[in-house]
C-alpha cells in the first residue's frame, strides 16, 4: 500500500476535486484497491462521492485510538473505491494530535490499513498545520495543486521551503497546475514558466461535480480535465513504481 496526498497550504486550489478523481483513477482504470480517506474537516470529499451520514465526531476519535479506522470506512458506489468520510470533529485534530505528542499516528493508522488497499488517497486540509505535518511523514508522494498565478505559486514556494526547513525524511512532491484557464495571459505565463507541471484545465464539468456528486470519469469520461486527469494518475503510478 502507497499513501499519496493531495494537499496544499492555500485554499480553493481545486484540492478536493483532484482527490476524488485521482481515487476514482486508482480504482477504476489501475484496478487498485483504493481508500479516499477526507482529513478535511469540510467534508467536501465525502459530499462529492455522495455519503451523508455524520460521524458523530468519529473522524477525529480515529487519531485518539478510541475507534478503530476500519469500522468507519463505507463503500462508495464506485468498484473498489471506498470512503473514510470526514466530520467537523476534525476542526480539532491538529489540537489533539499535538497534545498526544504521536508523531506518526497518521502513519501508523495507515499500516493497519496496508492489507486492505493498495492505494490511499489523503485529501488533506489546508494550511501549515500539525496534519500536514503527519501527512509528511506517512505519505509516498505529495501531489500539489497550483493555480497558476503569483499568490499560488508563492505559497507552493513557502510550502517547500517550510517542509525542507524541517529535515528528516520529505516525501517526493509533484506540483500540478490546477483550474488553468487558458484565455488568462497570467495563467499562460504561469505554466510557460514551468513547462513539465501537469496541467488540469478550468472546465465547467469539473463544477458539474458537485450536483451530480459524481467524479468525473463516471460523467464525462472524455472531457478535457478527466483525460489530463487520467494523465496524471499514470504519472503517479510511474513515479511509484520508480
Amino acid at each position: 500500500m502507497q499513501a499519496i496526498a493531495v494537499y496544499s497550504p492555500k485554499g480553493g486550489v481545486g484540492k478536493t476535486t483532484l482527490s476524488v478523481n485521482l481515487a476514482w483513477c486508482a480504482a477504476t482504470l489501475s484496478a487498485r484497491r483504493t481508500l479516499l480517506w477526507d482529513l478535511d474537516p469540510q467534508g467536501a470529499s465525502t459530499f462529492l462521492l455522495g455519503h451523508d451520514r455524520a460521524l458523530d465526531g468519529q473522524a477525529r476519535a480515529v487519531f485518539a485510538r478510541d475507534v478503530a479506522a476500519d469500522k468507519l470506512i463505507v463503500a462508495t458506489g464506485i468498484d473498489r473505491l471506498d470512503l473514510l468520510p470526514a466530520d467537523t470533529s476534525l476542526r480539532g485534530l491538529d489540537l489533539l494530535l499535538h497534545g498526544l505528542g504521536k508523531r506518526r499516528r497518521l502513519n501508523r493508522l495507515l499500516e493497519a490499513l496496508a492489507d486492505r488497499y493498495d492505494r490511499v488517497i489523503l485529501d488533506c486540509p489546508p494550511g501549515l498545520t500539525e496534519t500536514a505535518e503527519q501527512v509528511v511523514r506517512a505519505a509516498a508522494l505529495i501531489i500539489a495543486p497550483v493555480i497558476p498565478s503569483p499568490l499560488s505559486r508563492r505559497a507552493f514556494d513557502e510550502m517547500v521551503r517550510h517542509l525542507d526547513r524541517g529535515g528528516g525524511r520529505r516525501p517526493a512532491m509533484l506540483p500540478v497546475f490546477g483550474m488553468a484557464d487558458r484565455r488568462r495571459s497570467v495563467h499562460n505565463a504561469a505554466i510557460a514558466a514551468d513547462p513539465d507541471w501537469p496541467v488540469i484545465p478550468m472546465a465547467s464539468m469539473v463544477e458539474a461535480m458537485a450536483t451530480r456528486r459524481q467524479p468525473l470519469g463516471a460523467f464525462a469520461p472524455s472531457s478535457p480535465p478527466a483525460r489530463a486527469v487520467a494523465n496524471l494518475w499514470t504519472a503517479i503510478e510511474r513515479r511509484l513504481a520508480a
